[in-house]
């Protein structure tokens, strides 16, 4: 069953608590949301045209990495330390790098087209500057404390 990435927003659970604040958590951030749409470009338009031999090969691989980009960003910002989260911010970004070398795989053995792969290529950048940016972003306010 294909998900749109529109309808995934709707589906969001917060805590509900009094002492939560919805607008400080890691689904707010854009590096998290772009990610997270890598993550579902990969699931929902490659992972599908692999062939079966590709099962515990390429697809494993595929997966792991694109649940990892977001996951990490999340587990980062979980993190007590500004030193702890860029740790697995950069993770995060190493998973979008081997994203991207898979995506060029994908596209040299034909499992997927030129448009395709363009598609995946410019999901993949626009969350890896966003990455960037934002690791940018908590180098700073660590110098700051």
């Amino acid at each position: 069953m294909k998900k749109s990435i529109k309808n995934l927003d709707e589906n969001l659970v917060g805590d509900t608590s009094t002492s939560y604040d919805s607008n400080r958590d890691f689904t707010t951030l854009e590096a998290w949301k772009k990610a997270r749409k890598v993550k579902f470009f990969f699931y929902n338009s490659v992972l599908p045209l692999l062939p079966k031999e590709e099962r515990y090969g390429l697809r494993s691989q595929i997966q792991n990495a694109s649940v990892s980009c977001a996951a990490n960003i999340a587990e980062g910002y979980g993190r007590y330390h500004y030193q702890g989260g860029i740790q697995f911010y950069r993770i995060s970004r190493a998973s979008m790098y081997e994203l991207k070398d898979h995506l060029i795989t994908c596209y040299d053995l034909e499992y997927i087209g030129k448009e395709l792969f363009d598609e995946g290529l410019e999901l993949i950048e626009d969350a890896k500057i966003t990455l960037n940016g934002y690791i940018g972003y908590v180098k700073k306010q660590k110098a700051k404390s």
